[in-house]
């Protein structure tokens, strides 16, 4: 549905309830273990089964990582929270009900400062954040007379995070969504994968005239995996509202499905109230109890925050925002510089280096900053050796860092000697070779001495054939311009 001139006259209101999978190697109230991409029904116990007489014991990791995410997000932390039972029935939900957080979640009051496209910036108000455990799989095109149900999810441990009503564009939900991405993966609390689950969220879709405070009434779009469905799910149900508002009729609360082919929402069921949930404390689980010196010792052993290193990377090196943004983002990034970084005579060559030439390498076959075989204080002493007018970078590129990566760790320079790489510091070899080009080409050399400046580019290429590559084209121009006086 496209967004016409009617639109204008409204204003979207919306507000994400965003599910992440916490990455423990153990459900959040058993053993079992919480991988994905295990055969169906294997990860599983008497507790994911909910059989008689099971009972829950609380997983210490998944508050702690509950914790980290707060407290990035802004949030104050409730020392003293519980564990509620959401009650409701569906085949893949083996209790019965869910283990949750109602009244007292582990987060509360935070906030998100987005940075829009247009450069403008965004505060998102964040309502909680909530622990509760995962429900199983219900899986219906399998058998064309059964539904099968996976309970390997079951019981994996969840934080859900709940915004306030503040995002007024599609634009502002899918940034959200990124940066808390971002967030989770940087925290190392979830590997943050819409492919596979550990990241989706609901989004809460309603409109009101523009310049109007009051709410409308709101649909809730489930269960939307991809920053690009965000997007198209919330302008279609934008539309859609205003579509219907327009003709005479009115916005009834309900749960919605987004079909992704189609770009289109459709109507799942009307939409629970919460007392439809029946929620009462779960009498097997203790409440929480967060020491201060708990809460203190998680909060001294939080990395600093991606937007917090990309301007410090902006303040200390002079470099971009988008520059700065991919050692922001990319901890293991960050931590191959920090290394190599008290090694090198110029700190910004080796920025430089890692966004470009070894990024194109890693790109080119693959493979992440931690499976590159040339190690930090390796990489440092290459680069150390072309801002030294040893090496030329070209050869560094192609050839030394080959070398390195086949032959592990060994001494830099040692290897570029071994294999004849290092500049030629023989001036009468340089010389011979600029005579030997110089009289290859009379008639170019009567042409630049008559002003055609271009073809030194010519005499400089054939230098460094004869010389292969070994020659500081600086010095190598030097000495040309100096042959043609």
């Amino acid at each position: 549905m496209s967004l016409g001139t009617s639109e204008n006259n409204y204003e979207l209101v919306s507000g994400l309830e965003i599910h992440v999978q916490l990455n423990t190697n153990t459900k959040i109230f058993s053993a079992d273990s919480a991988s994905f991409g295990a055969l169906p029904n294997q990860n599983i116990s008497t507790v994911s089964l909910a059989l008689p007489g099971a009972l829950p014991k609380l997983n210490k990791e998944v508050v702690a990582k509950a914790i980290r995410i707060g407290l990035a997000l802004n949030c104050n932390i409730n020392q003293v929270n519980h564990f509620d039972r959401k009650n409701y029935f569906y085949a893949d939900l083996p209790k019965g009900y869910q283990i949750t957080q109602d009244n007292q979640p582990i987060c509360i009051n935070g906030f998100l400062e987005l940075q829009l496209a247009d450069g403008s910036t965004k505060k998102i108000g964040i309502n909680r954040i909530h622990l509760e455990e995962d429900a199983g799989k219900s899986i219906h095109d399998q058998d064309d007379n059964y539904s099968l149900v996976d309970l390997n999810r079951a019981g994996v441990p969840l934080i859900e995070i709940v915004t306030e009503p503040d995002i007024r564009s599609s634009e502002e939900a899918s940034v959200l969504l990124s940066e808390i991405r971002k967030l989770v993966r940087h925290l190392n609390v979830s590997d943050g994968n819409m492919e596979e689950g550990s990241l989706r969220c609901d989004a809460n879709i309603s409109i009101r005239p523009q310049g109007t405070t009051e709410f409308g009434t709101r649909c809730e779009v489930k269960n939307l995996n991809s920053m690009r469905n965000v997007r198209r799910a919330m302008d279609f149900e934008f539309g859609r509202q205003v579509e219907v508002i327009n003709n005479g009729g009115r916005i009834i609360q309900s749960t919605l499905n987004f079909d992704a082919d189609k770009g289109t929402t459709s109507p799942m069921r009307t939409k629970e109230e919460a007392n439809d949930y029946r929620y009462f404390s779960d009498p097997d689980l203790q409440p929480i109890h967060i020491s201060d010196e708990w809460l203190a010792e998680i909060k001294s052993l939080m990395p600093a925050l991606p937007n917090e290193i990309s301007k410090q990377m902006i303040a200390e090196f002079g470099i971009s925002k988008a520059d700065a943004a991919l050692f922001a983002e990319d901890l293991d990034l960050l931590n191959y510089f920090n290394e190599a970084q008290s090694l090198v005579n110029n700190k910004k060559s080796l920025i430089n280096w890692l966004i470009g030439p070894i990024r194109a390498v890693l790109n080119e076959k693959g493979i992440a900053i931690t499976d590159f075989n040339v190690n930090p204080p390796q990489l440092a002493e290459a680069i150390n050796l072309v801002d030294d007018k040893k090496i030329t970078q070209q050869i560094a590129i192609q050839q030394l860092l080959p070398a390195l990566e086949q032959q592990g760790n060994t001494n830099v320079t040692d290897l570029a000697q071994s294999l004849n790489l290092l500049i030629s510091e023989n001036g009468d070899e340089l010389s011979g070779f600029i005579d030997e080009v110089l009289n290859k080409y009379p008639q170019q050399v009567d042409a630049y001495k008559k002003g055609k400046k271009g073809v030194l580019g010519l005499f400089v290429g054939d230098v460094m054939k004869l010389a292969k590559g070994k020659a500081d084209a600086k010095k190598l121009n030097e000495l040309i311009l100096e042959k043609l006086k």
